[in-house]
């Protein structure tokens, strides 16, 4: 039977995530035309053994760690609805959490995805940083959101409770028209993970959709569940799949300046981890910009940017800032 929606919850070794937080998921999502699937991503911890107390969760299993993007396309794959959330498994939901996103999809066809506010689980009066309340990106192409500029989150007093449209939809909690999905193409595998919802919603708005933050749906995010903010592999990933999204979706008028610019930034944030006593992340910055180089070169990772410009009826985003988030906050603070 074909539902209305999915709630995919991708999970790899995250026994103690799923004891803490699929309870809301279950207890808050518990309409007749709604799934929650749990995907594992060939997980060896005790995983499996936890989702047999939650009889009323789908399991698909994977053969081994896909990784966020493939895990999610592979689950993708194998549902059958309308929608398709995509969810952290360090997500506490809300009542009414769902049906608030799915309301505003079916009333306004012109959106491919949503996102609701996202919260700290931590402290639940301020914003959390993977998607606050919705996603931006700057002329430089550095993402920021309503609530969260650079490493600086904002209490939530209610300033954003507005529903927007976003230039990218968290994918922390990510709504999406399953046939949108499929029709893009779904993350991008070689990715693995980090900044591949902001690549999704870019290749979206770039075919003519628009993406929306909806305030009144609002979820806890915990945050860094799979990597804590100063892994030097979630520094490696953010930045060569920052520069792989630039070249993939930049039009060619645009793509040099601000790749030369990157190029000039990305070593001087080197330098400022460096400085910082930070090494190993600095080594990453390195490793990032020569593995980036590497897979730019790629027929692949070619063939990806033709296809995004040939498809693409809305070249260059209206909701891409034309300024730069360094220079705004850094100097005139």
């Amino acid at each position: 039977m074909k539902m209305k929606c999915s709630v995919i919850i991708l999970n790899w070794n995250g026994a103690e995530m799923l004891r803490r937080y699929l309870p809301s998921v279950v207890e808050y999502t518990g309409d007749k035309d709604v799934e929650i699937v749990v995907a594992d991503n060939g997980s060896t911890d005790e995983s499996l053994q936890v989702l047999e107390d939650f009889k009323d969760v789908k399991l698909i299993r994977l053969d081994r760690n896909y990784g966020f993007a493939e895990g999610y396309n592979r689950a993708i794959a194998l549902t059958r609805s309308d929608y398709c959330v995509l969810l952290n498994s360090d997500v506490e939901v809300t009542q009414g959490w769902l049906r608030t996103l799915l309301d505003y999809m079916d009333t306004h066809t012109d959106t491919a995805a949503c996102q609701p506010k996202i919260l700290s689980w931590t402290d639940k009066t301020r914003f959390e940083h993977a998607g606050a309340a919705g996603g931006y990106m700057d002329k430089l192409c550095y993402p920021f959101c309503r609530g969260r500029i650079l490493g600086d989150v904002e209490k939530d007093t209610g300033q954003y409770d507005t529903v927007a449209d976003i230039f990218w939809a968290s994918g922390a909690c990510l709504c999406i028209r399953t046939d949108v999905y499929n029709n893009l193409g779904g993350l991008d595998a070689d990715f693995f993970a980090h900044m591949e919802e902001i690549d999704l919603c870019w290749r979206a708005q770039c075919r003519g959709w628009k993406i929306a933050c909806v305030p009144q749906s609002a979820v806890y995010h915990l945050g860094g569940g799979a990597l804590n903010y100063e892994n030097p592999r979630k520094t490696y990933l953010n930045f060569r799949n920052n520069l792989l999204m630039i070249y993939k979706n930049m039009p060619d008028n645009k793509l040099r300046k601000v790749m030369f610019l990157r190029w000039v930034l990305d070593y001087a944030a080197a330098a400022h981890l460096l400085l910082s006593g930070k090494p190993k992340n600095a080594l990453a910055v390195f490793q990032a910009r020569r593995d980036y180089c590497k897979m730019r070169r790629t027929g692949a990772f070619r063939a990806k940017r033709r296809e995004n410009m040939s498809k693409a009826v809305v070249p260059y985003p209206a909701s891409i800032s034309q300024r730069s988030i360094l220079f705004d906050h850094y100097l005139p603070r």
